[in-house]
């Protein structure tokens, strides 16, 4: 029986292509295990809704994820990490993680003057989530939050190196650069797909941290520590990746497929509001 739950895929869902940068994570970091991916498109963004509207989208995508006999669930977004992940876990019976806790884990780890930039949606920022995980452990550590909406926007529309996204990046990011932070949390999962741009704005005295690499290091631990790895290889034709989303299915696939080397051959298109 063990056996049967360790081959089980585990369920990693996003308002969109953003959790992508998690999914690929995951696949590096734990190539074994299978993957259920729902985007949640035709809804996105999450970044300006309420938290009970979050909450109920997660839940929703929760039993859709469960309907697929998921072992995990990793929630690869930060808004709903921030605002739904308690009632998750409240909820459901698997194991749940988000991609918050890892990120602010290794942002305390890097720092050193304790000054810590969070770049995210509004509602990330609004929660302060980032702030209570990092002063938890370090309580003179200074956080600054900066919402930087039009990101997600840029990302889904593949618009990562141009020019329109430098002018806003450097809008957005100004007035962090002047706060003297030496580590910024890219506190949206989307923001990877725009790091160099982010990089290159912010200079080399600060370090990025990337919470989607942090969540899959984490998920993977507590996979270890469960005794739920996957040790068997896919088999020989088979997809271990399924993935899905309430709408544009043609548009994900093609956006998935610039990003992942693992090719996506089909995504499905399902009514979420079922679940």
């Amino acid at each position: 029986m063990k056996e049967d739950i360790r081959q089980a895929p585990i369920g990693v869902f996003d308002s969109g292509v953003g959790g992508l940068t998690v999914a690929r994570e995951i696949m590096r970091q734990i190539p074994k295990e299978r993957i259920v991916y729902f985007g949640d498109t035709a809804r996105v963004p999450y970044g300006n809704k309420s938290k009970e509207t979050i909450t109920r989208f997660s839940e929703q995508i929760a039993r859709f994820l469960l309907s697929h006999n998921v072992k995990t669930i990793v929630v690869a977004c930060n808004t709903a990490s921030a605002y739904a992940l308690d009632t998750l876990e409240k909820e459901l019976d698997v194991p749940i993680i988000g991609v918050v806790r890892p990120g602010a884990k290794m942002a305390l780890a890097k720092t050193r003057n304790g000054k810590v930039g969070v770049i995210g949606t509004e509602a990330t920022i609004g929660s302060g989530i980032y702030d209570a995980y990092i002063r938890e452990v370090r309580t003179d550590a200074v956080i600054y939050g900066k919402a930087c909406p039009l990101f997600v926007p840029l990302v889904e529309e593949g618009l990562w190196e141009d020019p329109v996204t430098e002018e806003i990046a450097r809008r957005y990011l100004s007035e962090l650069i002047d706060l003297d932070i030496d580590t910024l949390i890219l506190g949206c999962t989307h923001y990877p797909l725009i790091r160099s741009v982010i990089g290159k704005i912010m200079g080399e005295d600060v370090t990025l941290i990337n919470p989607a690499y942090e969540t899959a290091i984490e998920l993977k631990q507590m996979l270890k520590e469960r005794d739920l790895l996957n040790d068997v290889e896919p088999a020989l034709g088979s997809n271990p990746y399924q993935f899905y989303v309430s709408d544009g299915a043609e548009k994900f696939k093609q956006f998935a497929n610039s990003i992942m080397k693992y090719g996506v051959l089909s995504t499905k298109t399902i009514h979420i509001e079922d679940y």
